[in-house]
């Protein structure tokens, strides 16, 4: 098992030092979201779906994205492994907010391509409230926004002045404590006063680049398919789409890593956060 996970963390650190990373910003904090989901697995039954987001906040760029993201690859134990794994049913992408300026970037491995859309920063029409409500420790404000097709009740406190949030969800006069929608909630667990560099997406030869839309309509239409439930691999051709496989055995767990990623061979109903 170790020469296996060796020749994983291998592959992964040879792929990393093919891509030139630029630095953009430094994090002022960061910020950690515990984030979960609620759907149904392939027989209707009902399935909650936990992981974490990280935020890093800076003065020009914010920068959010699964955990397994924000982690060294060369510090990451078997139970690390297994949480990345996890991550990969979640649909969780990573999202550079005010890079480029202006603009939106956002990544994505959506088997069997690392997908990078492009937009302009959408600006979210929130109706905020005067009512105030503890959560944790924060004193906090309520506000409410429909952001394409999903309506968001949100938490947000002026005791840390930033417009940030989980996700793509910002533009609030203090940070966003808490965000629920009908099937997805965000829920800040702890803060980190690190100021850690932001870095620019890898420039990859694999990455296959698009308008934000066009991307947002693919990934919709793939995992909204009523297969992907029963046979989330439905769409890969294993002989032209894969070219490394790799098993890591844990105990009696089993992970497959398909071209660096982790290979999903089970899934839940695809809830979107974006519809539109």
């Amino acid at each position: 098992m170790k020469k296996i996970l060796a020749t994983m963390m291998t592959l992964a650190l040879t792929i990393a030092a093919q891509g030139q990373v630029e630095t953009v910003d430094t994090a002022q904090f960061v910020a950690v979201y515990d984030y979960e989901c609620r759907t149904q697995n392939d027989e209707g039954q009902d399935v909650t779906d936990r992981m974490q987001v990280v935020v890093q906040v800076g003065r020009k760029v914010t920068k959010s994205m699964p955990r397994s993201a924000y982690q060294s690859t060369e510090t990451k134990s078997m139970d690390d492994i297994a949480a990345d794994y996890q991550e990969a049913y979640m649909h969780i992408p990573t999202v550079w907010t005010g890079y480029p300026e202006g603009q939106t970037t956002v990544r994505e491995y959506i088997l069997p391509q690392l997908f990078e859309g492009h937009e302009p920063t959408p600006a979210i029409e929130w109706m905020l409230s005067e009512d105030t409500l503890t959560v944790g420790s924060y004193l906090c404000r309520q506000a409410m926004a429909t952001y394409r097709g999903v309506r968001w009740q949100v938490c947000y406190t002026e005791e840390i002045p930033s417009s940030a949030g989980p996700w793509r969800l910002r533009g609030l006069p203090g940070l966003i404590v808490e965000a629920k929608s009908e099937a997805h909630t965000f829920r800040l667990a702890k803060l980190q006063p690190t100021p850690t560099p932001i870095t620019a997406p890898e420039q990859r030869p694999d990455v296959q680049r698009t308008d934000y839309a066009k991307m947002l309509r693919h990934k919709n239409r793939l995992f909204g398919n009523k297969q992907y439930p029963k046979n989330p691999l439905y769409n890969v051709n294993f002989q032209t789409d894969i070219s490394h496989m790799e098993v890591i055995k844990r105990n009696d767990q089993q992970y497959l890593f398909a071209n660096g990623y982790p290979l999903v061979t089970k899934a839940y109903v695809y809830m979107p956060l974006e519809k539109e």
